[in-house]
């Protein structure tokens, strides 16, 4: 990891004070107007997106669009109390004008001063020379085309292939109040592939698969083991494998989970619960158990914004922090919550950089970045020779938890029994059912195998998405409900 040059954090600036005609005295002049009705804190968050999206359904391309966006949230604290105004014109006029709306929203009796703007040094997590906003639309297009080839290739039951690939280039400058003067440069890219199959003898038997990758990477990522034919081939090696799988059993039992995107059970069991707003609202199952076991001595969680590279990596989070790796759960203990800076100072807790938000349409929240258990000291082989009758998830479709109580449901969408120690026959219709915080105190082998997704994470909170990263080892699962259609 290298940190920015000047000359490089002046040109994360020069697009909004070059381009867009912004000027620093306006920055301050307007959060003297978002503070002048009594506040706390202000800040604005200026963004500029350039976005393309490409689809291609049955061989065809069906869309291909680019836009550009453009805007400025201002958002002004008082206590508890939240004013938010944004604009999509960069126009002095206007953004004074939204600046004193979210003052008078957020009206306090304490009015602080503007303090001067200074810029910190922020590490340099992506590439931004050769984004893949700059190539040539055909590129990409080229990309579909083989994703599209080598699934239909892969075998002549499937009969639907959906492929697509979506960029962008995130500019962002944030101002604050208490002299937070911070800006970036965040590409992103992911390639999608999603394909049906159907088995010729039994019209009822279709089944479905998905793969993809990406991250904050320029369009050379999509080589060697992350290519197209890569994901096309994974989405439909799980798609006839499903042709072929029994019925999962239900009930209690061993629950054996493979390393990389499995760790989304824990961003959605865990995670969510504990950012800092639902544990200071007292509505997360985590709420007050700083200090506390809530997991197997085994499990270590982090979060860890500071990976070079990977989806849900940021060099600055949306309040203009730099993000950090932060240890959530340490060999089983609660140590602390994601935060942003309202959190933090409400709560008297540090602050993580974890304030993220989908647009500058709307308001910062605590978030995940790219959330991982750690690796143990256990073989992953060892752990499947360890179940006499189990289940074996190696992947994960969708899921849901109530952050209240830590209950989650989630279903496999590649799972396989264990028999006396050995991974057997396929199954289907898989979910697993569970609490979260009560599940991790289950854990009883954690494999050396740590891996990370392959950059298609996105999580939805209070209608915000935000892209995300999410990863663990091999792990073993004492018990588990399993529910299925086998008993």
């Amino acid at each position: 990891m290298v940190t920015d040059s000047p000359a490089e954090a002046a040109d994360h600036k020069r697009y909004f004070l070059t381009h867009l005609g912004l000027t620093e005295r306006l920055m301050e002049r307007c959060l003297g107007e978002a503070l002048s009705a009594g506040g706390e804190f202000a800040d604005l968050y200026f963004e500029a997106v350039l976005s393309t999206s490409l689809a291609m359904d049955e061989g065809i391309l069906k869309t291909a669009s680019q836009g550009i966006s453009v805007g400025c949230g201002i958002r002004v604290l008082s206590g508890e109390r939240t004013g938010f105004a944004y604009t999509d014109d960069l126009s002095s006029e206007r953004l004074l004008q939204a600046a004193r709306v979210a003052a008078l929203i957020a009206n306090g009796p304490q009015t602080q001063r503007v303090r001067s703007l200074r810029e910190l040094p922020s590490p340099s997590l992506y590439p931004i020379a050769g984004f893949t906003a700059d190539a040539e639309i055909a590129a990409k297009l080229q990309l579909i085309e083989r994703a599209n080839q080598a699934a239909r290739s892969f075998d002549p039951r499937i009969t639907q292939v959906r492929v697509g690939f979506n960029d962008e280039l995130r500019r962002i400058l944030i101002a604050a109040s208490d002299g937070t003067y911070a800006s970036d440069t965040q590409p992103l890219s992911r390639l999608n592939v999603a394909v049906i199959a159907k088995d010729p003898a039994s019209s009822s038997n279709t089944t479905s698969g998905s793969s993809g990758g990406g991250g904050r990477v320029t369009l050379e990522f999509f080589t060697g083991l992350h290519s197209p034919e890569h994901f096309a081939r994974e989405a439909a090696r799980t798609a006839i494998l499903q042709l072929d799988a029994i019925p999962a059993p239900a009930g209690e039992m061993p629950v054996v989970l493979g390393p990389g995107w499995p760790g989304v059970l824990l961003h959605e069991a865990v995670g969510h619960g504990l950012e800092a707003d639902f544990n200071r609202k007292k509505t997360s199952a985590f709420a007050g158990l700083i200090g506390q076991r809530v997991a197997s001595p085994k499990v270590t969680v982090v979060d860890n914004g500071r990976l070079a590279g990977r989806r849900g990596s940021l060099n600055v989070d949306d309040e203009g922090n730099p993000t950090q790796e932060t240890v959530l759960i340490e060999d089983g203990i609660l140590r602390g919550y994601l935060s942003d800076k309202l959190s933090a100072r409400l709560m008297n807790i540090p602050n993580t950089g974890s304030g993220r938000r989908e647009s500058y349409q709307a308001i910062p929240m605590p978030r995940m970045t790219n959330t991982y258990m750690l690796s143990g000291q256990d073989d992953p082989a060892d752990i499947l020779r360890s179940v006499k009758r189990g289940l074996y998830a190696v992947n994960f479709g969708g899921g849901q938890v109530d952050i209240t109580n830590g209950k989650f449901v989630f279903s496999a969408s590649e799972a396989y029994l264990i028999e006396d120690g050995v991974v057997t026959a396929p199954v289907k219709g898989a979910t697993l059912i569970g609490n979260g915080p009560e599940a991790l105190k289950y854990v009883s082998m954690v494999g050396n195998d740590l891996a990370l997704d392959e950059g298609i994470g996105t999580c939805g909170k209070a209608g915000q998405s935000v892209p995300v990263g999410v990863g663990m080892p091999t792990i073993r699962l004492d018990r588990m409900t399993v529910g299925g259609t086998s008993h």
